[in-house]
């Protein structure tokens, strides 16, 4: 017997309707119910930690983040902010490191390990993404995006002047020296960039820029020598008479 159009319709949509039941069924039926229910903040912490020690980062991240969650003012809240941030970091989630560094100084400025979490932000900070020019370039392990530089310096800096009897205030000085001098690289080899494609105005001010802003490197040096070339290939030769003078006179205080 032939079925009408509104027989037709209404047996679609049963069928419709029991394909979304059944859907919904085996969705539900593969949901992992959560192991940590009722875990207490003892437990939760010391898997966390076993995690940590496993390098089960990810696993780990999970229980710091549960643990917050759940006990907020307990006594692990404040070394789960900070052991997160680490697990975060160790993962090679480097924003969220420092977001997660942020948070915690934050909330606990003068916290007993604001210098350990200070020297975590800053080398998060380094690590968050590399230039354009770090891979023109290749330049060395330290070059970053100067922005990045800058706030990782400050970061070091901070710790330096807030504790400077901490025991990460020795390598964040090291750091800091390596910062400048990775920078000083990064902006003279950006004005040697331009050079090499004849871009020489270009290059003069990267290169002046290296001289006002890190005299004290060797690159500072290096820059003039470049500004001074880069004034032969224009023809200005006054000015590449002036930087001579300037080259000459670095080379005599020097001896």
């Amino acid at each position: 017997m032939a079925l009408t159009l509104h027989q037709l319709r209404k047996r679609a949509a049963t069928f419709a309707l029991a394909a979304a039941i059944a859907a919904m069924n085996a969705g539900c039926s593969q949901i992992e119910t959560d192991v940590t229910q009722g875990w207490d903040a003892d437990r939760l912490y010391e898997e966390a930690r076993a995690a940590a020690e496993d390098s089960d980062w990810t696993r780990a991240q999970d229980y710091y983040t549960k643990l917050e969650s759940r006990y907020p003012f307990g006594r692990y809240a404040q070394q789960a902010q900070i052991e997160s941030a680490y697990a975060y970091w160790r993962d090679g989630d480097a924003a969220q490191c420092v977001q997660a560094c942020d948070r915690f100084l934050s909330q606990y400025p003068n916290h007993a390990n604001s210098d350990y979490v200070l020297y975590l932000k800053a080398l998060a900070t380094l690590n968050q993404r590399d230039t354009i020019f770090t891979a023109l370039l290749t330049q060395d392990i330290y070059e970053r995006d100067s922005d990045a530089a800058r706030t990782a310096f400050d970061t070091f800096k901070e710790l330096v002047e807030r504790f400077p009897q901490s025991r990460y205030a020795h390598e964040a000085r090291r750091r800091m020296h390596e910062l400048v001098l990775s920078q000083a690289h990064s902006e003279y080899n950006i004005a040697k960039f331009y050079y090499d494609r004849h871009a020489y105005v270009a290059a003069i001010e990267r290169a002046q820029n290296v001289v006002r802003t890190f005299q004290q490197t060797p690159y500072s040096d290096d820059a003039l020598k470049l500004i001074r070339d880069c004034y032969e290939q224009l023809g200005v030769k006054d000015l590449e008479s002036d930087v001579n003078r300037v080259i000459e006179l670095n080379q005599n205080r020097e001896r």
